[in-house]
């Protein structure tokens, strides 16, 4: 199936073009804090790599093909610190930012998907300016930075999606097996998006036992990984009793064909939902509490299966879908961070235990693998070693559990 190409959704621009800019206005752009980004099929070309601290705009014009974005990253070159999408073929539009001193990275992204073009690293000089705007303008900063993320992992899902589900269908195993824990990552980071859309969740990441439990089709990853996992004679089902392959065979050509074509739509249908108004809505909606809530929901998925090694039973990829729950926790967290700090020394300690928790947690993974680099099937892990995790991940849960209400407090 080939998927739809992404509409511009030009009524999200102006509602988060201004998000961002807070009330920031053209006008306190000094001249010095001017830049023109060329946006083309292969390259993203700003014309300067350094830049004061204070409003920035950069004046972006595309010259390809396809509607592009532009990111500023921060120094991790993951977290967005601003962004401008949905700019058409021949047109130009402006980012405005207040940036702070520190290392960066600017992007494009042609098409709205894949990780971007023309990388590179940009800098910014001079001492910490303040940010006017107060409380609703920082707030509103941080629900459009998340919202960034979020579209960017969706964007980078698809065409990972797309050339898993080739290799599915055209039963290149070994390399579908390959992809597929990069590409779940994608989607375990912002997973908690894709609960909030009824039974889009489901389809995409449902168990067996969990589709049979709900009485509803199987399909998703999970049911693509037991293709390419096929289970032996004597194997079980994560419920440790039902045999493996009762009512179980391997799909046919059409059948492996059908669910790519169904994996693909339905991811289509998240890509779809977070570039639209709606989106944008339901986040405004929640507010603050929404992500650090969203925070907290990605821990408990880490709890509720993978430390378990339950979520990718017949892969044995656990940890990877664990990582990238992580991750995204961190994420959302780092978004409202300033909110738990500016509470007073209370705000200050829950931050501090929070960021020790991620990072004990985070060392113990990496003694197993990495996101990039891939991990150990998770039935090489140890009991104690499970037992680590677990004490690592309750210590983190413990302060992150706290972190909406210090926020509304």
């Amino acid at each position: 199936m080939t998927l739809s190409r992404p509409i511009a959704v030009l009524g999200a621009v102006t509602v988060l073009g201004l998000a961002l800019t807070g009330c920031v206005a053209k006008s306190d752009v000094a001249a010095a804090g001017r830049l023109t980004v060329s946006s083309t099929a292969d390259a993203c070309t700003v014309s300067a790599g350094t830049a004061s601290s204070g409003t920035l705009a950069f004046d972006v014009s595309n010259k390809g093909e396809e509607v592009t974005e532009f990111y500023l990253l921060a120094e991790d070159g993951v977290r967005i610190v601003g962004e401008v999408e949905n700019v058409a073929p021949g047109a130009a539009r402006t980012l405005t930012v207040v940036a702070q001193p520190g290392k960066y990275f600017t992007v494009c992204k042609p098409g709205m998907i894949g990780s971007g073009v023309g990388k590179a690293a940009f800098s910014v000089t001079g001492a910490k300016v303040a940010e006017n705007g107060g409380d609703a303008a920082q707030k509103q900063k941080a629900l459009t930075q998340y919202a960034a993320y979020v579209k960017d992992q969706v964007g980078q899902l698809i065409p990972a999606a797309k050339a898993f589900t080739d290799a599915y269908r055209n039963g290149d195993d070994a390399a579908a097996k390959t992809q597929f824990a990069t590409v779940r990552s994608y989607y375990e980071r912002i997973e908690p998006v894709a609960e909030q859309l009824g039974t889009l969740d489901p389809r995409l990441d449902f168990r067996e036992l969990d589709a049979k439990a709900e009485g509803i089709d199987w399909t998703g990853f999970h049911r693509i990984e037991k293709d390419l996992w096929a289970p032996a004679a004597g194997a079980v089902n994560s419920d440790g009793t039902t045999p493996a392959t009762q009512d179980w065979a391997p799909s046919t050509p059409a059948e492996r064909a059908a669910f790519a074509d169904k994996l693909l739509a339905d991811l289509q249908e998240l890509f779809d939902h977070v570039h639209s108004d709606a989106f944008v809505k339901d986040l405004e909606a929640k507010g603050i509490a929404g992500i650090s809530n969203g925070a907290i929901s990605l821990l408990d998925e880490v709890a509720n299966g993978k430390i378990t090694g339950e979520e990718d039973w017949w892969s044995g990829t656990d940890l990877s879908d664990f990582a990238a729950n992580v991750e995204g926790s961190k994420m959302a967290f780092s978004v409202v961070r300033e909110f738990a700090e500016s509470k007073g020394a209370e705000g200050k300690k829950l931050v501090g235990q929070i960021d020790r928790g991620f990072s004990a947690l985070e060392a113990e993974l990496a003694v197993h693998g990495s996101l990039k680099d891939g991990f150990a099937p998770y039935s090489t892990v140890t009991e104690t070693q499970k037992r680590d995790l677990t004490d690592l991940l309750n210590a983190l849960a413990e302060p992150l559990s706290k972190l909406t209400s210090t926020i509304l407090g």
